[in-house]
């Protein structure tokens, strides 16, 4: 049992309290005494109505439950509560925003809070060499042959990256015999600096370089700024349930908060280290080194048993990451290492449903910057459309945190999941790779761009665009990804540097700005469509259908649980049903479960098929994991393994899960999971 510490009422486990008051705290001017003092009241006042948002949620499914033919009715839906009252024309007016948010498009990665590697790296994409992206992925046909360099390889490599700037700069070469560019921002030694749409484009001239020696021009690399932004991720890509798994991930913020984190780890058999990237500076000009850092707090859902209320129960765990990400962002609006050149802090708030729940994140950012002696709205907001709630009230949710937002972005796995859940009782779901073709998804998507765009979000906030999930297949990506930008986003995710550097090309192909002039005129797809519920109506599946629909949500499922229960690992690589490896997160769980949940409950499958369907994946995910030495094998020891037990949970339990989610039953488990252990 871990030793708790009393704070004006809040009764803290220690690693948490010890974090805050030793690490956190100093530097930022603020006296712990204090502090706490103000963090109990936000508690005391907030905590109630976030439980009383949650009963409100509970209480509106409930209604839909109850009527499910009626799930896509606007007439019932406003009857109940579930759609508000449009709010008219308006203009979103945040101040101090970042010109990386505000007014360039490009790239955003998401990256998981506990893995500082990975935080580096993600952090430090905000430049990237197309020469090394081309070079060690699909991107090109063929792939670099034998140990060395492939001159082949690479002579395909240069190519590419020539055609690249021909397009983009017409004329580039004759910067390298001195004459001059509207494209050409900046020269220093061994380097000219373009820009194009807002990016800037490097190139590396360097004729001793291995590969600038063979270059009549002596080009070594093209270096294209890359991931403008990145979302350090505490939400669906961790897993932390504790005091101490908080205090790790604050930790993590805090080093690249106060310019500090650095990792050293084996790669090739030797020992590297890394830190985060300086700025660039071409003379007078200084760019920046690093992406603009978000920090994604958890939503209103769960609670934390890292800290106790005065009435015993635990605090809800988006206040208090509300509370720390915030004073840990101090350490850069008071320090010299700049993260918002523009002196904001940048949450992204998930999970969000309706206006209600976005108006008291508002009134929560407004306590903390109240806490912390902020000015108010130095805190920007990222409002995540993954709802089907928000999506259906986007313009309400908007105007709730119209001072503030800076972000909204649509996401198909949660958005998904909970177009599931919501009409669970309607009907069996089609399958889910029939889900994007489906009415609802495209109205969802559109509606997000000219809802936003209507709000005044061009210029001054970024409308954003889902993850690309293979982060191995980047032909795929360059071919499909560039719908993006067209469709009016400023930004999209990425799940890897090497696929930021690869998606910056989009950017430089559309001009994202241009697009949303031409698209704001457009009307908004109607809400009925979003609200067209994608029941299989009248379909009789084949056995096999049935089969192949299991194994693959069984498989997904057991893969990524497996790593979140037994290894705290919360988004990885996870190799699908044919061995296409996969990011995977929460957001992916939650949309399969939900879908083997429905067809339970409306007979499609059996509970014997479901059953079956787990074990017999078991086998094949432990085979895919067999090179790992941390693994823990389910199959044959499915009564055994916890994992397997929250994977049957999260399916056979799926439809009382609050919403769909699967936090709940995750924390559950991986708490058992790390008691067992010790």
């Amino acid at each position: 049992m871990q030793q708790m510490i009393d704070r004006h009422g809040l009764r803290i486990a220690e690693p948490l309290a010890r974090f805050l008051e030793e690490e956190a705290l100093p530097g930022t001017g603020l006296d712990a005494d204090a502090f706490w003092r103000g963090a109990a009241d936000i508690f005391a006042r907030l905590a109630p109505e976030n439980r009383r948002l949650l009963a409100i949620r509970d209480a509106l499914q409930a209604e839909i439950d109850a009527a499910p033919a009626r799930s896509g009715d606007p007439a019932f839906l406003r009857d109940i509560g579930y759609l508000a009252e449009d709010p008219g024309p308006f203009t979103i007016d945040p101040e101090n925003v970042d010109d990386e948010v505000a007014r360039i498009a490009g790239p955003q990665l998401v990256v998981p809070v506990l893995n500082a590697r990975f935080l580096l790296n993600a952090a430090n994409a905000r430049w990237g060499s197309l020469y090394d992206a081309l070079y060690g992925t699909d991107a090109l046909p063929g792939k670099a042959q034998g140990p060395g360099y492939d001159a082949a390889r690479g002579a395909q490599v240069i190519a590419r990256a020539r055609a690249f700037l021909d397009e983009t700069i017409p004329g580039w070469q004759t910067v390298l015999q001195g004459a001059d560019h509207p494209a050409l921002i900046a020269r220093k030694n061994g380097a000219i600096l373009f820009r194009h749409n807002g990016l800037h484009i490097e190139l590396v001239i360097d004729p001793d370089h291995p590969i600038g020696r063979d270059d009549p021009l002596g080009l070594a690399d093209v270096v294209l700024e890359s991931a403008l932004t990145t979302i350090v991720d505490l939400e669906d890509s961790v897993a932390a349930v504790d005091a101490a798994d908080k205090a790790a991930a604050y930790r993590n913020w805090l080093g690249l908060m106060k310019g500090d984190l650095a990792e050293t780890f084996e790669k090739d058999g030797r020992s590297v280290s890394r830190a985060l990237s300086p700025d660039r500076v071409y003379g007078d000009l200084v760019l920046p080194g690093r992406a603009l850092l978000f920090v994604r707090n958890v939503g209103h859902l769960m609670t934390t048993p890292a800290i106790v209320l005065p009435d015993g129960g635990e605090a809800p765990e988006g206040i208090l990451d509300a509370i720390a990400t915030s004073l840990i962002a101090l350490h850069d609006l008071n320090g010299r290492h700049r993260n918002s050149r523009a002196g904001s802090i940048y949450i992204v708030k998930p999970k969000m449903h309706g206006p209600d729940e976005a108006a008291f994140a508002n009134t929560l950012f407004d306590a903390v910057e109240d806490l912390l002696g902020l000015a108010r709205h130095t805190i920007k907001v990222g409002l995540m459309d993954e709802e089907r709630r928000t999506s259906a009230n986007l313009a309400a949710c908007i105007h709730a945190l119209r001072h503030r937002i800076v972000f909204i972005n649509t996401g198909f796995l949660d958005r998904t999941g909970d177009e599931m859940h919501t009409s669970m009782r309607a009907g069996p779901m089609i399958p889910k790779a029939e889900m994007k073709g489906s009415t609802w998804i495209k109205a969802y998507e559109d509606r997000n761009v000219r809802i936003g765009l209507a709000a005044g979000f061009s210029g001054k906030a970024q409308i954003g665009k889902g993850m690309w999930a293979a982060p191995d297949l980047m032909a795929d990506m360059l071919a499909q990804k560039i719908a993006h930008p067209k469709a009016g986003a400023n930004t999209a995710w990425v799940p890897s540097p090497t696929a930021a550097t690869l998606h910056a090309l989009h950017y430089h192909q559309v001009d994202v700005f241009a697009r949303q002039a031409a698209l704001a005129g457009e009307a908004v797809p109607p809400l009925a469509d979003l609200l067209t519920v994608p029941v299989a109506a009248g379909r009789n599946w084949t056995p096999e259908d049935i089969h192949a629909e299991l194994d693959n949500n069984a498989q997904g499922i057991l893969g990524y649980v497996v790593r979140w229960i037994d290894q705290g690992v919360g988004c990885s690589k996870v190799p699908d049903l044919h061995d296409v490896g996969l990011m995977e997160d929460r957001a992916t769980l939650r949309i399969s479960s939900q879908h083997i949940a429905n067809w339970l409950l409306h007979g499609v499958c059996a509970a014997a098929e479901v059953e079956d369907a787990l074990r017999r994946m078991a086998v094949r995910v432990d085979a895919q994991n067999a090179g790992d030495p941390r693994y823990r094998p389910m199959s044959g020891l499915e009564e055994d393994s916890l994992a397997f037990q929250a994977a049957r949970a999260l399916v056979f339990e799926g439809a009382v899960q609050p919403n769909g989610y699967t936090e709940p039953l995750l924390h559950a488990f991986r708490l058992r999971a790390k008691a067992s252990a010790h």
